[in-house]
């Protein structure tokens, strides 16, 4: 159930990359990943540290912090991907 919720939240910050400018490595389907694997790693090793185990809660215990945990992740998993893009961006200008 944790990790339905992880994707759901990282889904859900996915959308408002409408208000940024198209520069993702992968154009939005490269945010679509980056927020999804940022979202489900994060809270995997958030959850980890908190449980002392590698796993994913189950129905009992996922509770919104758990859904919370996805946040961050979704965020730097976009921020990487838009890092990329940018980069990528630079170098194609200056070898051109």
């Amino acid at each position: 159930m944790g990790m339905l919720a992880w994707v759901m939240m990282g889904l859900a910050v996915w959308h408002f990359t409408i208000f940024l400018p198209d520069r993702f490595w992968g154009g939005i389907v490269g945010a679509f990943i980056g927020s999804l694997v940022g979202a489900v790693l994060f809270g995997l090793i958030v959850y980890g540290i908190e449980a002392s185990t590698l796993g994913i809660p189950g129905a009992h215990a996922t509770d919104i912090a758990v859904v919370l945990y996805a946040v961050p992740g979704a965020l730097l998993g976009i921020g990487a991907v838009y890092w990329l893009g940018v980069r990528r961006e630079r170098l194609a200008g200056a070898g051109g």
